[in-house]
């Protein structure tokens, strides 16, 4: 059984690390990315987005009141006409990308291209994308691509970083459009596989030349920065005023890092939104010379976005994220600006951090519950689980993202598994100490007492058993010739040799006596034929004193001769002592008439005698001599007494 355990805790363990792999790599694919979720929510209730950043939105009220879409690209020109000529506001983002010309109205495209070309606070956006380029004119749109660039970005990455993203083309503009604007920057989310944005492309390896994200194209002309270092793991730049250390993932040749998200009132937006029709109305005022709706002071110095999000086809721009499902697309990349400016990101924990922060809650959940008492282990198991979730909300508060679930599921399955390892230790333990006891009590009492733990007490019952007794000949006059160590070492080796024989007769040792053995058949271990195993367990014992004897007689140590007396009745098996200290025995006349009939052995000469009643149950099987009628002590009437000559039919 000891090899049993040992192998049961090795598949444990193997079991175990297979388990843990199994659901680590489940976890950070299912489980992370809902937790990641919650934490943002949770952690960004109160964070407030810039002021200074604000957006308009082509939204279903400006379709209701200026007319349904597609518009005429004079309309677009009249909300830049607006924020350059009317507003104060330092810069513009534009969130939308033009591929279709105006079929009906080409004046109203080349009108607004020209308008556009005018603005040099303006930035577009640009869309990068794994299908084909369809415009034939390839490289004279890449190298103007790479002209509406405007910052320089220092590579400092290692090779293995330096890749070329996937990315085999960018949206087919316009051609005048494409000459007129003067800067563009990438409008790229990066969706998870679960349809979640959680991170932005900032730096996008195409073709071999680095293209920045609208934000940081945008942030270098808020903050007059040009220049940009990128390495392993951070974006850097700075100047008199500004410090820009931005965390970086790099991965299949794009540099992205991890969308810090504002509070939402609406679901939709995380900073200022006002209406397009507002602000062309406000426009409209102007020019007619009435009040305006829009109040142009609160575009003073602000950097406005403008995009689109309406019920209409190719207007709605609606994005899942941590904080919203409904999220603005035009609303990402003011928060991503605003991320830049303010030097707000999420730092990621490796994937070495949180595989050892795995392992070291689970090792603390595992000693917990192996060395402490259950209740207070399972306490202790559940302020762990407590305190690492508030350890967690601290870090993301903090803006480092770290894994809860997995922690937390560690925590449980380090519960599960230290309880069976504590079940297979404690099984491994309860053997040991059975075998232990059992070297001073039957191996079958023992395992009765293991098998009605609950109902051991004093008292027992009456049985009809046989009780075998065997003495040792002249066992005083050879300890006088030996040294104690010596007799000690004969008697282990005469008692070692006869209890498995005792045991394969279905007979339980009760006990040793100095250098006497008395053995139970038919109790506790139920055998109708207990006269017959004690008889045959008897011959055994006698033939293996002979093996003894010649061996003994070859290592010059004396001749050992024993005598056996077997009784059958009835007598009281069971417990008897204290409530403190129980011994499992047979008592009654039966064992005293076992011990006397083996005193006769001496009288007789002889080896081997038995009773009238195991004589009568074992009749068959044995060939006997009648000795004589005996007087036994403390019975009045005398008793037939057999000696056993050799065994029949067994």
């Amino acid at each position: 059984m000891k090899i049993s355990h040992n192998k049961s805790l090795i598949l444990l363990a193997f079991s175990s690390i297979l388990i843990f792999f199994i659901v680590y790599i489940i976890g950070i694919a299912i489980f992370e990315p809902k937790s990641y979720n919650f934490l943002v929510k949770m952690t960004t209730q109160n964070a407030k987005s810039s002021d200074d950043i604000m957006l308009i939105v082509i939204d279903d009220k400006s379709l209701h009141k200026l007319g349904r879409w597609p518009w005429k690209r004079t309309r677009y020109g009249e909300i830049f006409e607006y924020i350059v000529n009317h507003t104060k506001a330092k810069q513009i983002g534009y969130d939308a990308i033009i591929v279709a010309p105006d079929l009906e109205d080409p004046k109203s495209d080349n009108d607004f291209f020209k308008q556009i070309g005018k603005i040099d606070k303006l930035s577009a956006g640009v869309g990068f994308s794994n299908m084909p380029f369809k415009n034939s004119n390839e490289k004279f749109y890449e190298k103007l691509l790479f002209e509406k660039n405007n910052i320089q970005i220092e590579d400092k990455r290692s090779k293995k970083n330096k890749q070329i993203s996937n990315y085999k083309s960018f949206s087919s503009f316009q051609k005048d459009y494409l000459i007129n604007i003067k800067n563009l920057g990438s409008v790229n989310t990066n969706m998870d596989s679960d349809g979640y944005i959680r991170k932005i492309d900032q730096i996008i390896n195409y073709k071999g030349k680095l293209y920045p994200s609208l934000g940081l194209l945008m942030y270098s002309k808020h903050t007059g920065i040009n220049h940009f270092v990128l390495t392993d793991k951070y974006l850097l730049a700075k100047n008199n005023k500004y410090s820009l250390k931005m965390p970086i993932i790099n991965k299949n040749g794009v540099a992205y890092s991890n969308i810090y998200f504002y509070k939402t009132d609406d679901e939709l937006y995380s900073h200022q939104k006002i209406s397009a029709s507002d602000v062309i109305e406000s426009l409209y005022a102007i020019k007619n010379g009435e009040k305006p709706i829009l109040d142009s002071s609160i575009f003073k110095d602000k950097i406005v976005f403008v995009g689109a999000n309406a019920n209409a086809q190719a207007l709605q721009d609606i994005k899942r994220t941590p904080v919203s499902d409904t999220f603005s697309g035009v609303d990402i990349q003011a928060t991503n600006l605003d991320n830049i400016i303010n030097n707000e990101f999420y730092r990621n924990t490796s994937d070495l951090y949180n595989i050892l922060n795995v392992v070291l809650v689970f090792i603390t959940a595992f000693v917990l519950i192996c060395t402490l008492p259950i209740p207070v282990a399972i306490l202790s198991c559940a302020c762990l689980m407590f305190m690492y979730l508030i350890f967690a909300f601290f870090m993301y508060s903090n803006k480092v993202t770290i894994n809860l679930i997995l922690p937390e599921i560690f925590i449980l399955f380090a519960m599960g598994c230290a309880y069976l390892y504590r079940y297979l230790l404690e099984g491994r333990k309860k053997e040991k100490i059975q075998s232990a006891m059992g070297k001073y009590l039957s191996k079958d009492v023992m395992k009765n007492v293991v098998d009605n733990i609950d109902s051991v007490k004093l008292g027992g019952k009456r049985a009809n058993v046989t009780v075998l007794f065997a003495d040792i000949r002249g066992f005083t006059s050879i300890s006088e010739k030996l040294s104690a160590e010596e007799v000690t070492k004969i008697l282990n080796e005469y008692f070692t040799a006869m209890v498995p024989i005792i045991e394969e007769h279905k007979g339980i040792l009760n006990k040793f006596m100095g250098d006497a053995v008395l053995a139970v058949f038919g109790e506790p271990i139920k055998n109708n034929n207990h006269a017959l195993s004690a008889v045959t367990c008897a011959n055994s014992m006698l033939k293996k004193v002979k093996q003894l004897q010649e061996k003994w007689l070859e290592e010059g140590k004396p001749k050992i001769e024993i005598g056996v007396g077997i009784c059958t009745g009835e007598a009281f098996v069971g417990n008897i002592g204290s409530e403190e200290r129980l011994e499992y025995t047979v008592i009654g006349d039966t064992v005293n008439t076992a011990s006397r009939i083996e005193n006769y052995n001496k009288v007789y000469r002889t080896k081997f005698l038995i009773s009238q009643e195991t004589f009568e149950q074992v009749q068959k099987h044995v060939d006997v001599i009648k000795i004589r009628e005996v007087s036994i002590r403390g019975k009045a009437k005398k008793i037939n007494i057999y000696e056993v000559l050799r065994l029949l039919n067994v």
